[in-house]
């Protein structure tokens, strides 16, 4: 009986320090693809034997990935656990291993951002800045020390982590598990990615529809504010009480678009590129695109 292939632990090893190398060839078509399938060459030397196989694998892992750099570190664990099981001949095929990456990014990618960059930098640099300003060169040591202590560590355990949950799940492929994490992580990552659209992506229409002359009262009166710092003292008491900073009110073609279903632009310049995407154009003939359709808006003051 020939023996099972698994990955060493120095192996696992060589991937974790690799994978702090994901995005070193971000790039806007397939993004951290490059990174990702050079932190993967460890398992593929292993688990394959043949020029072709290693081959194979390795473009495998060239497809699109994106996610936060930290939180990657999970689904490369999980990676690794159904190419170790591939590799030992159970039935995992490429659209498996694509399925599980692109359904965990997704999500996980929501949960890199607020916890690294919006809560430990923030308070690791805010007792770095108060040692730092007393002249105390531990601040900036402390900082660059504890972060990367943190970073390292997360991605270490999380990697781990993910590697032996992902030898669960393939431990009964036939019943189904891997299909329906597969499918779960999927939906979650949709309606998560569907929620940020609004946030990410912003389309602001300049056409003037009606421009309405206010009642005098109803806006501030410039002319008749005091000079220096009282008259912007008294502007701001005035806008704080509700009076328009100019004499019009002005509506645009947004407000108007907004006040049906805010955000409805950006919703469907999204699903345009989705569909674009559907029809295999290439993402960077859509990057150009957008950019020349922009300008030229910008230009006739459309936007």
């Amino acid at each position: 009986m020939e023996k099972e292939i698994r990955l060493s632990r120095r192996d696992r090893i060589a991937i974790w320090w690799r994978s702090t190398f994901l995005q070193g060839s971000w790039n806007y078509e397939r993004m951290q693809n490059g990174g990702w399938a050079f932190s993967m060459i460890p398992a593929i030397k292993r688990l394959y034997k043949t020029k072709e196989d290693r081959a194979a694998a390795l473009k495998r892992h060239l497809e699109f990935f994106n996610t936060h750099p930290y939180v990657a570190s999970p689904i490369i664990g999980v990676t690794l656990a159904l190419e170790e099981e591939r590799a030992n001949g159970a039935p995992v095929d490429n659209a498996a291993i694509q399925g599980v990456k692109v359904g965990m990014m997704g999500p996980l990618a929501g949960i890199g951002d607020p916890v690294f960059w919006f809560t430990i930098k923030p308070i690791l640099g805010a007792l770095a800045a108060s040692l730092a300003m007393t002249g105390n060169l531990l601040g900036p040591i402390i900082y660059f020390v504890a972060w990367n202590i943190i970073r390292m560590s997360f991605m270490w355990y999380t990697q781990e982590f993910g590697y032996k949950a992902g030898s669960k799940i393939t431990d009964d492929l036939s019943g189904g598990i891997l299909q329906d994490i597969t499918k779960g992580a999927s939906i979650l990552g949709m309606f998560i990615l569907g929620a940020l659209v609004n946030r990410w992506v912003t389309v602001q229409f300049t056409p003037v529809i009606s421009k309405v002359k206010l009642d005098e009262g109803a806006y501030i009166d410039w002319d008749k504010l005091p000079a220096g710092a009282e008259g912007i003292k008294s502007a701001l008491l005035q806008q704080e009480e509700g009076l328009s900073l100019t004499a019009h009110k002005i509506t645009t073609l947004q407000d108007n678009l907004d006040s049906l279903i805010p955000g409805l632009a950006g919703l469907a310049l999204t699903l345009l590129s989705m569909w674009l995407l559907r029809k295999n154009v290439s993402p960077i003939i859509m990057i150009l695109g957008l950019f020349a359709v922009g300008i030229v808006f910008h230009l006739i003051h459309l936007m």
